[in-house]
Parts: structure tokens; sequence; C-alpha cells
């Protein structure tokens, strides 16, 4: 498929059809990373950027220490409470 180039500012514009950014999950105000190859422009969709606090949601002691059972406390790691 052709599309055609227009000028924006300095830079040119390219219009991605619908069709096409709805194959790769793409929708307005979505990021991409564009490079070049060569002869080529690539572009393709940013991955999810994720913070600490999005990461850690829901990660209690208590869930940890289900995560990470190394069954029953032995010898000098045992810890009266």
């Amino acid at each position: 498929m052709q599309v055609q180039l227009a000028r924006w500012g300095n830079s040119l514009g390219i219009r991605i059809p619908k069709d096409i950014a709805s194959q790769v999950g793409l929708h307005d105000g979505a990021r991409v990373d564009i490079r070049a190859e060569g002869d080529r422009i690539v572009i393709t969709a940013d991955r999810p950027r994720y913070s600490l606090d999005e990461l850690m949601k829901g990660v209690t002691p208590e869930a940890m220490r289900e995560a990470f059972d190394w069954g029953p406390d032995a010898g000098r790691e045992i810890v009266e409470e």
C-alpha cells in the first residue's frame, strides 16, 4: 500500500491507514519506535513502560513467603517470634 508524505513543521509526516494500525494494535496517542535500516524506515509499536509501583502492586510479605517456600526453618535459621 502506498501513502503520501506531508510536511509537518520541519518534519515529514505519514498517515497509517486504520486497518494496518488495527492489525498491530496501534491507537490514537500510541507511541512507536522509528529507525532507519539501510534504505528502509522501520516503525515498531513501542513496548509498554511500567513504573516500579505498577510492577510491585499486590506484592506483600505474605505473598513473597508463599512464592519462596523453602520448607520449615532448620538449625540456626529458626527465629523465635
